[in-house]
Order: C-alpha cells, then sequence, then structure tokens
C-alpha cells in the first residue's frame, strides 16, 4: 500500500470516529510522510485538542510548523508543549522540543520539570503513546524485540484500543493475515498507531 492509500485509510477511520485523538496523530505521521506538513500540523493540533496530555504531538506538530515554514505558530505551540510536558513528567519530548526552540533562536520557558513519579505517583506505568497512566501488560503481546518495547511502554488500555482498531484495519482493507503482504501490512498500521516510527523500529530490529 503506498501512502495515498495509507493517508485515504487513515481519513477514512478519522472520519468514523472523528474523537479518536490516535487515528488523528497516525493520520498526521501519514501527512508527515508524505511532505504534506500543513495538514500533518493540523491533525495533529486536532490530536491536542482531544488529548492535552499527549506531549509528542506538540512536538511533532511543531516540526510539522517549521517545515512549512510556519515558524511564529512552530514557535508557539512549542513552547505550549515544552510547558505542559514539564509539568507531566514527559522528558524526553520535552528535551525534543527544547531543542526545536533552539534551532528557532526562541527562549525556552523557564519551568520547572516535574518527574514522573511526582506527576503521578511512585511505581506508576505511563503509556508513552497518549501521555495517561495505564495498566502494563504482564507480558510482550508477542515475542521479539518490538513485542518486548511494546510492554514497556504502552499500556494496556493503548493496546486493547489498537485491538479494536486493528479489526477496523483488517476488515477495511480485507486482509488475510495468512498472508504474508497482509500481515505485514497489519503490522504497519499497528506500529503508526502506536507510535513506533521508521527510526525505531530500525534501531529496535537491526
Amino acid at each position: 500500500m503506498d501512502i495515498a492509500q495509507r493517508i485515504a485509510q487513515f481519513e477514512n477511520m478519522c472520519r468514523e470516529d472523528p474523537d479518536n485523538d490516535m487515528a488523528h496523530f497516525s493520520l498526521a505521521g501519514a501527512y508527515n510522510q508524505a511532505a504534506r506538513f500543513d495538514d500533518a500540523a493540523a491533525s495533529y493540533q486536532r490530536c491536542l485538542e482531544l488529548n492535552p496530555a499527549m506531549s509528542k504531538a506538540y512536538q511533532l506538530a511543531g516540526a510539522a510548523l517549521m517545515a512549512c515554514g510556519r515558524t511564529d505558530e512552530a514557535a508557539e505551540i512549542l513552547k505550549k508543549g515544552y510547558t505542559e510536558a514539564s509539568s507531566r513528567g514527559d522528558l524526553m519530548p520535552r528535551n525534543a522540543m527544547a531543542e526545536l526552540l533552539e534551532q528557532l533562536g526562541e527562549e525556552i520557558p523557564q519551568v520547572q520539570a516535574k518527574t514522573p513519579e511526582e506527576v503521578h505517583g511512585e511505581g506508576a506505568f505511563v503509556c508513552t503513546r497518549t501521555g495517561r497512566p495505564g495498566n502494563q501488560m504482564p507480558r510482550p503481546p508477542f515475542r521479539g524485540p518490538v513485542g518486548a518495547w511494546i510492554q514497556e511502554n504502552i499500556s494496556r488500555e493503548t493496546f486493547d484500543a489498537w485491538i479494536a482498531q486493528g479489526t477496523k484495519v483488517i476488515n477495511e482493507l480485507r486482509l488475510d493475515l495468512s498472508r504474508e503482504e497482509d500481515a505485514e501490512m497489519y503490522d504497519r498500521h499497528m506500529r503508526e498507531y502506536l507510535g513506533i516510527d521508521e527510526a525505531l523500529y530500525a534501531e529496535l530490529t537491526g
């Protein structure tokens, strides 16, 4: 499936379930891969309207706005995202947004960063995909490094939401998972939904 077809499928998912923040996040990622940066920024911002806790979406929205030359808007959303991420203890996207603000020559907001433990309590499991506390899966959902990463980073609630979304993918695309090419297409949709980009996937499987 080429990028245009994948965009069409994600657009259809967003129309069917307009309040699904992760569907908008996945659509934004597909737009980004197609260098449709204005559309990507709009979809990331829609995701944030639905889930302001998703710090990664602030980072990626800012990067998309920078890519299409909308630097004032990029600085605004990155500063807001930096502040939000600091307040939630989301240190990785916070640091990434600091680097983007430096590239823009903007001052980094002077806010006190909290640790995840301060925000969610000692021992709380926070899903890196949604930024929300949840339950860690007791074991990886499947074998291999990708399954291990999912167990370490994705909450059971988010993975259950993917299973529901994945059923829609199977039905819409009429996938037969016994066929290698169909199984790979399903896995690609899963990775996009869970926020496993190509760089991370290569790192995990390389």
